[in-house]
């Protein structure tokens, strides 16, 4: 009677313990799967940070990963024979190649031409130890309970992608935004390790030598102990490497879910304070000549019916301390995604006094809002609409360079009313600068090219557009001034191009065919 009593509890026991073992292990699967996720799409936002043109990364970080991780499935068959080992080999060489991937591409492009050739070397090796997990686990997984092979399977592409899920929330609105992409890379680096350690160790420690338990303990002190230097590390390093891309003293530095902001401070050779935002590398302005560039976008847009003035982009608040100088303004809506670069506009002192405080003015209202989203929602109109967006060298701005977006913001022109483009470099991008203007024809508009010299720029080009569609004429209202850059003669001679910077005939911009993305980079590549 009593070892008949004692059979079920037993066997009862033993399939608690199997179910534990399984969830334990599906739990893992789920894991790595969330941090492998993450790698890729680390990888990708470094690259659109760093180097523009975010649907290309994705493309080349994407393509090369999967790739890699069909060669890696292959390459894990032998290991088969030593499964525990293997992936808990695999892991430990995730946690430190994933968790060191941004800081070590981000120190490839500070401090050396290299850039893509690191990026690609990376994304393979990473692609191919995430390969490997899967056929691994598989291994574990049968070990533990035989079952069908395609309930096996079931059961770990159900972690897998779960973990993908969890993955690709995490890292834009937890790992990002609280711990920016280097530390963000670490912790996931230190998920990878613990991750595939503690399956290991619990669970099928008896697969292991005594050797192979001491190398293996050994090892994972060691990542341990690298992963938490270089967390430590991280501001020191961070610090140094976005010091050796700017010339001048960095005085500010941010990185949003966005973009990367970054404040210089220097002495211009004419002796004057020379404060410069860069957003993703590139100059928005320098403090010596802003107004030149200022001037020329806004004060020939204010020529006319100027009540109400919308301006898209522009969060540095210049733009609209030009708008201000006019007492007949009642309203200014400024629109730019970026909360943080409108914040800094509004607390950085020395910027707050190069802009005259102009978001503080009670007749400003500031969104921060995606522009193209925004003025769906938007019913009104605006006397004047000056766009100030960052060049398009990128699949979120390109979009508002396309004839979508011109003709949504034309639109919304009253009557009389102008908008203005900055345009990019005749000069330097010829074939973006006429792209624009081709744009702009397309959406239904003639317009009026200008240029005007910008020295931290070079020669810097406009276009203007009327609510009628007619090109309108450029002029100067100058009981306003006086201007420091701008008179009317100078205005009628910006719109003279020279020979060798003559209108080009360009095909327009749209959604599905972002054209100008690609002229950015091919034109600015030489510079």
């Amino acid at each position: 009677m009593t070892a008949a009593a004692d059979t079920p509890q037993t066997t009862t026991l033993s399939a608690r313990r199997v179910r534990l073992a399984r969830f334990g292990l599906l739990a893992t699967a789920f894991a790595v799967s969330a941090c492998g996720l993450v790698y890729e799409l680390a990888l990708i936002t470094l690259g659109a940070y760093l180097v523009g043109n975010t649907a290309k990364q994705a493309s080349i970080v994407l393509a090369i990963m999967v790739f890699a991780m069909g060669i890696g499935a292959l390459a894990a068959k032998p290991l088969r024979r030593w499964p525990a080992l293997a992936f808990a080999a695999v892991e430990l060489a995730l946690a430190l190649l994933g968790g060191f991937s941004v800081m070590l591409l981000y120190a490839a492009f500070a401090w050396t031409d290299l850039y893509s050739l690191p990026l690609v070397v990376v994304a393979a090796a990473i692609g191919l130890l995430i390969g490997a997990e899967i056929p691994l686990l598989m291994e574990l997984l049968q070990r533990i309970r035989e079952q069908a092979a395609g309930a096996a399977v079931a059961d770990l592409n159900a972690a897998d992608y779960l973990g993908g899920l969890i993955g690709g929330l995490a890292f834009p609105f937890v790992l990002l935004p609280f711990f920016g992409q280097i530390q963000g890379a670490l912790i996931v680096g230190a998920v990878n390790a613990v991750a595939g350690v503690l399956l290991v160790f619990i669970l099928f420690r008896n697969d292991l030598s005594k050797l192979a338990k001491q190398l293996l303990a050994l090892v994972s002190v060691l990542t341990a102990l690298l992963l938490v230097a270089a967390f430590a590390y991280t501001d020191r390093f961070e610090t140094d490497a976005r010091q050796a891309l700017y010339a001048a003293p960095i005085v500010y530095t941010e990185d949003t879910q966005y973009q990367q902001i970054v404040m210089t401070e220097s002495a211009s050779p004419f002796g004057e304070q020379d404060l410069r935002l860069y957003l993703n590398g590139d100059l928005q302005f320098s403090s010596v000549d802003e107004y030149r560039y200022h001037e020329a976008l806004v004060h020939p847009a204010m020529d006319g019916p100027r009540a109400n003035v919308l301006v898209l982009g522009g969060g540095d608040g210049l733009a609209v301390r030009e708008i201000l100088r006019y007492g007949d303004v009642e309203t200014v809506t400024l629109v730019d995604l970026d909360g943080a670069v409108t914040d800094l506009a509004r607390g950085f002192n020395d910027l707050v006094a190069l802009n005259g405080d102009s978001l503080d003015d009670p007749k400003v209202t500031v969104v921060n809002e995606d522009a193209f989203t925004w003025l769906r929602q938007q019913t009104g109109t605006w006397d004047a609409i000056i766009v100030d967006m960052p060049d398009p060298d990128a699949t979120e701005t390109a979009k508002l360079y396309s004839t979508e977006f011109y003709t949504l913001a034309g639109d919304h022109l009253g009557e009389g009313g102008r908008m203005v483009v900055q345009g990019g470099s005749p000069y330097f991008a010829p074939k973006t600068y006429w792209t624009i203007a081709a744009t702009l024809a397309d959406a239904g508009y003639e317009p009026t090219p200008y240029w005007v010299s910008v020295p931290s720029f070079g020669d810097w080009g406009y276009l203007m557009v009327g609510a009628d569609g007619r090109a309108p004429e450029l002029g100067l209202d100058t009981s306003v001034g006086p201007f420091r850059s701008l008179t009317p003669e100078l205005l009628d001679a910006a719109q003279v191009f020279p020979p060798d910077r003559a209108e080009m005939d360009m095909p327009p911009s749209t959604l599905m065919h972002p054209v100008i993305l690609d002229l950015v980079e091919s034109e600015w590549q030489h510079y």
